[in-house]
């Protein structure tokens, strides 16, 4: 496997971010005046008050996500490959007046840069295709999560990678079949973005991650299925509901979204 994968990808983000950050997708104006970022999905499995509680946000972007759970009470760590994305993050926090603690860094290398233990591990829409080893990814998890500590992870469905942009054909294997290598051009927040950069992602079929979660001894706890995704990420989205969106002509029929919890078992 290719290790320049990591500088490939972080050039990829870090061009995606300047766009992010000023995009209608992520709407920074609305969300500085205090609207949350966080999905029914996820808010639906946060089902425990997280006042006081320690947070670790892996993948965490320029920190929306991070930010709203900050303002449930949470004690926030936050962690991105992306020194862009975690620059931009610092200043959002700061223009919030939100404590989030930002670490920039590759998860496999979080050892290294962070020595706590959290009560909560989360993750969440587009962060594993861009590791190419789950186990490493579970180990993570595992290390940093306190005994009885909360996974909780939510997820683009591998079915969605396996078709085309444009939802018109089969492309890609389900099954992990090694790296995919493409030239991205735009983004998902600005599709005019005059970006065009390589991208180096795997896919990783759902057996692939309850099994690497099951071999470090995470207790599944909650899974389930959405045929909708909460953002218009995709091509020839139709708004079925408030922040829930389909393929047209596909509605209903492709699984979209996946949701878990694990809990680290004494």
């Amino acid at each position: 496997m290719d290790k320049d994968y990591i500088n490939i990808n972080r050039l990829l983000w870090n061009a995606k971010t300047d766009f992010h950050v000023d995009s209608a997708f992520y709407d920074n104006e609305r969300f500085k005046k205090g609207e949350s970022s966080l999905n029914t999905i996820e808010l639906d499995l946060l089902k425990e008050d997280l006042t006081g509680k320690k947070v670790l946000h892996l993948q965490c972007h320029f920190g929306q996500d991070s930010i709203s759970l900050a303002r449930m009470g949470a004690q926030l760590t936050a962690v991105d490959f992306s020194d862009k994305a975690i620059e931009k993050g610092r200043q959002l926090a700061e223009e919030t007046n939100v404590q989030v603690e930002f670490i920039c860094s590759d998860i496999y290398e979080l050892k290294k840069n962070c020595t706590e233990q959290f009560d909560l591990v989360f993750t969440s829409y587009g962060t594993i295709p861009w590791l190419p080893d789950l186990d490493k990814w579970a180990d993570i998890i595992d290390h940093f999560l306190v005994p009885q500590g909360q996974l909780l992870f939510v997820e683009f469905h591998p079915f969605v990678w396996t078709f085309d942009d444009d939802f018109k054909e089969l492309k890609y294997s389900y099954f992990n079949r090694g790296q995919i290598i493409e030239e991205e051009e735009g983004t998902y927040a600005e599709r005019n973005a005059d970006i065009k950069q390589s991208s180096v992602t795997w896919n990783h079929p759902i057996s692939e991650v309850l099994g690497s979660l099951m071999r470090v001894g995470l207790k599944l706890t909650h899974f389930s299925e959405y045929d909708y995704s909460p953002y218009p990420c995709f091509k020839d989205t139709i708004k079925i509901d408030e922040r829930k969106y389909v393929i047209k002509g596909i509605e209903g029929k492709l699984p979209m979204v996946y949701a878990l919890s694990c809990i680290k078992q004494d």
